[in-house]
């Protein structure tokens, strides 16, 4: 298996994880809970099935979202963040109340 070198400085770190539009979106959309591809698709939006199916698979390779396949016709397969994408929650947060702040200052430019 090959050795993943992270980097030194930790904000790079956390950007490294989840510096990107998609996978921010799908944490915002699993932190109430478990879902499905489908519901995740149609959360999200404008995303590509391959874009979103690719995000899920990197997010699930770095441990931040669980996958389930349940063995049935047609297969059902939901997500789940682990603990550890659930502890980005205060991140999350902190992006919101952010955003928020800066939509009512700055509705007017």
């Amino acid at each position: 298996m090959e050795q993943t070198t992270w980097p030194a400085c930790p904000v790079e770190m956390t950007l490294t994880l989840i510096g990107d539009k998609w996978k921010v979106l799908i944490l915002r959309d699993l932190l109430p809970g478990t879902k499905r591809f489908g519901e995740l698709k149609k959360s999200i939006g404008s995303v590509s099935q391959k874009v979103l199916t690719a995000q899920l698979r990197d997010m699930e390779q770095k441990g931040l979202v669980s996958r389930r396949v349940y063995a049935e016709v047609p297969p059902r397969v939901e997500y789940t963040l682990t603990e550890t994408g659930y502890s980005l929650k205060p991140i999350l947060d902190a992006m919101e109340e952010w955003g928020r702040t800066y939509q009512e200052h700055n509705t007017d430019r």
